[in-house]
């Protein structure tokens, strides 16, 4: 045997049975169905997260602020008026309470997730003070994401 006809590549054997090693149709179709029914059952879920993350921030936010008019209240003995508003924790309100922080008890008075102001009501219906998101519409009462969430709920 000479040696260029050694060095020469061997091709493989064909061996009876042997299929190629993509994908059929039909493997492809299982796969594309096990995807969709996945989709279905999975998606439903995910969508519902912005509107539960929206109500978990407005609570954590009525939670600050409640705190925050807590800390107001022990430096003046009383929370600020529903006319001073919300914004009396941030700027100094008139007339000016002898005790207030400089700095104010708030960075920022935050807007509730849908963008609109918190309620505000002192003294409050419920408690000494009433904090109020209105929801997704606006409005007061509703149910799902449209129900109002308020600084009185979980007491």
């Amino acid at each position: 045997m000479s040696q260029s006809a050694s060095r020469a590549p061997r091709r493989a054997k064909a061996t009876p049975g042997r299929r190629d090693a993509g994908l059929t149709l039909i493997e492809l179709m299982v796969v594309v169905v096990i995807l969709a029914l996945l989709a279905v059952v999975i998606v439903p879920r995910v969508i519902d997260r912005p509107d539960q993350a929206r109500a978990a921030r407005a609570q954590a936010d009525i939670a600050a602020v409640s705190s925050a008019l807590n800390l107001y209240r022990l430096d003046n003995g009383a929370y600020p008026t529903t006319e001073q508003g919300l914004g009396a924790l941030v700027t100094r309100p008139t007339p000016a309470p002898s005790n207030w922080a400089e700095g104010g008890y708030l960075d920022r008075v935050p807007d509730d997730p849908w963008g609109r102001p918190y309620l505000y009501l002192s003294p409050g219906v419920h408690g000494p003070f009433d904090i109020v998101s209105q929801g997704a519409d606006g409005r007061a009462g509703g149910t799902g994401t449209d129900a109002d969430i308020t600084s009185w709920q979980g007491q």
